[in-house]
Protein backbone atom coordinates (compact mmCIF):
# COMPACT_ATOMS: atom_id res chain seq x y z
CA UNK A 1 0.00 0.00 0.00
CA UNK A 2 1.05 3.30 -0.92
CA UNK A 3 0.37 6.14 0.94
CA UNK A 4 0.73 9.75 -0.99
CA UNK A 5 0.57 13.29 1.34
CA UNK A 6 1.87 16.39 0.05
CA UNK A 7 3.64 18.69 2.41
CA UNK A 8 5.71 22.16 2.31
CA UNK A 9 9.08 20.74 0.35
CA UNK A 10 7.15 21.12 -3.23
CA UNK A 11 6.72 16.98 -3.55
CA UNK A 12 4.97 14.53 -2.92
CA UNK A 13 6.47 11.66 0.01
CA UNK A 14 5.06 8.59 -0.67
CA UNK A 15 4.81 5.83 2.57
CA UNK A 16 5.60 2.14 0.78
CA UNK A 17 6.39 -1.41 3.18
CA UNK A 18 9.36 -2.78 3.04
CA UNK A 19 9.45 -5.99 2.09
CA UNK A 20 13.07 -8.72 1.14
CA UNK A 21 13.28 -7.14 -2.32
CA UNK A 22 13.85 -3.82 -0.59
CA UNK A 23 17.01 -5.19 1.51
CA UNK A 24 19.37 -3.36 -0.23
CA UNK A 25 17.47 -0.05 -0.13
CA UNK A 26 16.83 -0.64 3.44
CA UNK A 27 21.15 -1.64 4.51
CA UNK A 28 21.54 2.30 2.07
CA UNK A 29 19.32 3.92 3.55
CA UNK A 30 20.04 2.87 7.28
CA UNK A 31 23.41 3.14 7.03
CA UNK A 32 23.42 6.52 5.97
CA UNK A 33 20.97 8.18 8.33
CA UNK A 34 22.32 6.43 11.38
CA UNK A 35 25.70 7.83 10.32
CA UNK A 36 24.68 11.31 10.24
CA UNK A 37 22.50 11.21 13.07
CA UNK A 38 25.55 9.68 15.39
CA UNK A 39 29.16 10.02 13.59
CA UNK A 40 29.85 12.95 15.65
CA UNK A 41 29.10 11.35 18.97
CA UNK A 42 30.82 8.53 18.49
CA UNK A 43 34.19 7.05 17.53
CA UNK A 44 35.07 5.32 14.32
CA UNK A 45 35.51 2.10 15.43
CA UNK A 46 32.23 1.99 17.33
CA UNK A 47 30.57 3.17 14.09
CA UNK A 48 32.28 0.89 12.08
CA UNK A 49 31.41 -2.41 14.51
CA UNK A 50 27.66 -0.86 14.35
CA UNK A 51 27.15 -0.74 10.90
CA UNK A 52 28.28 -3.87 9.77
CA UNK A 53 26.64 -5.75 12.61
CA UNK A 54 23.72 -3.74 13.07
CA UNK A 55 22.87 -3.06 8.77
CA UNK A 56 24.10 -6.64 7.91
CA UNK A 57 21.80 -7.74 4.81
CA UNK A 58 21.39 -10.92 7.17
CA UNK A 59 20.23 -8.94 10.25
CA UNK A 60 17.89 -6.55 8.16
CA UNK A 61 16.66 -9.46 6.33
CA UNK A 62 15.69 -11.47 9.81
CA UNK A 63 14.12 -8.22 10.91
CA UNK A 64 12.07 -7.97 7.32
CA UNK A 65 10.66 -11.79 8.13
CA UNK A 66 9.99 -11.26 11.70
CA UNK A 67 6.04 -11.56 12.06
CA UNK A 68 5.81 -8.72 14.30
CA UNK A 69 7.99 -6.13 12.91
CA UNK A 70 6.89 -4.01 9.54
CA UNK A 71 9.27 -1.27 7.37
CA UNK A 72 7.97 1.40 5.76
CA UNK A 73 10.18 3.54 3.32
CA UNK A 74 9.51 7.40 2.64
CA UNK A 75 9.99 7.47 -1.08
CA UNK A 76 10.43 11.79 -2.34
CA UNK A 77 9.96 10.16 -5.99
CA UNK A 78 12.19 6.86 -6.35
CA UNK A 79 14.82 8.61 -3.88
CA UNK A 80 14.25 6.62 -0.37
CA UNK A 81 14.69 9.41 2.35
CA UNK A 82 13.51 8.15 5.15
CA UNK A 83 12.46 5.01 7.00
CA UNK A 84 9.85 3.46 9.47
CA UNK A 85 10.19 0.34 11.51
CA UNK A 86 7.60 -0.67 14.11
CA UNK A 87 7.13 -4.09 16.53
CA UNK A 88 4.51 -5.50 18.43
CA UNK A 89 4.54 -8.31 20.58
CA UNK A 90 7.21 -10.60 20.96
CA UNK A 91 9.06 -8.75 18.21
CA UNK A 92 9.57 -5.72 20.53
CA UNK A 93 13.36 -4.90 21.51
CA UNK A 94 12.27 -4.89 25.21
CA UNK A 95 8.96 -4.44 26.84
CA UNK A 96 7.03 -7.22 24.52
CA UNK A 97 3.89 -6.11 26.04
CA UNK A 98 0.78 -7.22 24.06
CA UNK A 99 -0.66 -3.90 24.44
CA UNK A 100 1.86 -1.71 23.41
CA UNK A 101 3.53 -1.01 19.76
CA UNK A 102 7.35 -0.52 19.55
CA UNK A 103 8.33 2.50 17.30
CA UNK A 104 12.48 1.07 16.93
CA UNK A 105 13.56 3.30 14.36
CA UNK A 106 12.57 6.41 12.47
CA UNK A 107 15.13 7.80 10.59
CA UNK A 108 14.90 10.41 7.56
CA UNK A 109 18.16 12.39 5.90
CA UNK A 110 19.09 15.45 7.00
CA UNK A 111 18.27 17.56 4.19
CA UNK A 112 14.81 16.58 4.83
CA UNK A 113 15.01 17.68 8.35
CA UNK A 114 12.10 19.80 8.81
CA UNK A 115 10.16 18.50 5.82
CA UNK A 116 7.33 17.20 7.76
CA UNK A 117 9.35 13.51 6.34
CA UNK A 118 9.43 12.48 10.09
CA UNK A 119 5.95 13.64 10.84
CA UNK A 120 4.55 11.49 8.05
CA UNK A 121 6.14 8.08 9.45
CA UNK A 122 5.40 9.02 12.89
CA UNK A 123 1.87 8.97 12.12
CA UNK A 124 1.89 5.22 9.84
CA UNK A 125 3.09 4.20 13.21
CA UNK A 126 0.53 5.46 14.70
CA UNK A 127 -2.03 4.62 12.63
CA UNK A 128 -0.91 0.98 13.04
CA UNK A 129 -1.04 1.03 16.90
CA UNK A 130 -4.39 2.29 16.45
CA UNK A 131 -5.74 -0.45 13.93
CA UNK A 132 -4.36 -3.14 15.92
CA UNK A 133 -6.13 -1.63 19.30
CA UNK A 134 -3.47 -0.81 21.35
CA UNK A 135 -3.39 1.24 24.59
CA UNK A 136 0.40 2.57 23.86
CA UNK A 137 3.12 3.10 22.19
CA UNK A 138 6.83 3.80 23.35
CA UNK A 139 10.35 3.74 22.39
CA UNK A 140 13.73 4.20 23.47
CA UNK A 141 15.61 7.70 22.16
CA UNK A 142 19.14 8.28 23.15
CA UNK A 143 19.72 10.68 25.51
CA UNK A 144 22.16 12.70 23.50
CA UNK A 145 19.81 13.41 20.37
CA UNK A 146 17.75 16.50 21.78
CA UNK A 147 16.09 16.83 18.20
CA UNK A 148 14.67 13.61 18.39
CA UNK A 149 13.79 13.71 21.76
CA UNK A 150 11.74 17.23 21.34
CA UNK A 151 9.92 15.54 18.55
CA UNK A 152 8.32 12.88 20.53
CA UNK A 153 7.54 15.14 23.14
CA UNK A 154 6.21 17.74 20.71
CA UNK A 155 3.74 14.56 19.84
CA UNK A 156 3.01 13.44 23.32
CA UNK A 157 5.35 11.07 24.68
CA UNK A 158 7.02 11.33 28.31
CA UNK A 159 9.66 9.71 30.11
CA UNK A 160 9.12 6.64 31.85
CA UNK A 161 12.31 4.98 32.32
CA UNK A 162 15.86 5.04 31.36
CA UNK A 163 18.27 1.73 30.14
CA UNK A 164 22.17 1.41 28.98
CA UNK A 165 22.83 1.09 25.50
CA UNK A 166 25.82 -0.67 24.81
CA UNK A 167 27.70 0.95 21.55
CA UNK A 168 30.83 -0.57 20.55
CA UNK A 169 32.71 -0.37 24.08
CA UNK A 170 30.62 2.77 24.70
CA UNK A 171 28.15 2.57 27.59
CA UNK A 172 25.22 5.18 26.02
CA UNK A 173 21.96 5.95 28.02
CA UNK A 174 18.61 5.68 26.13
CA UNK A 175 15.85 7.32 27.64
CA UNK A 176 12.35 5.29 27.04
CA UNK A 177 9.44 7.39 26.43
CA UNK A 178 5.62 6.28 26.01
CA UNK A 179 2.45 8.16 24.46
CA UNK A 180 -1.01 6.34 25.61
CA UNK A 181 -3.59 6.09 22.72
Amino acid sequence: MVITRKFDIMEDIELKSVNLSDVNDLQHIAKHTFTETFSAENSLDNMTKYLQDGFSIAKLTNEINSEGSQFYFALSGTEVIGYLKVNEGSSQTELQDDKALEIERIYVLGKYHGKKVGQLLYNKAIEIAITLHLDYVWLGVYEKNPRAIRFYQKNGFVEFDRHVFMFGNDKQIDIMMKKSL
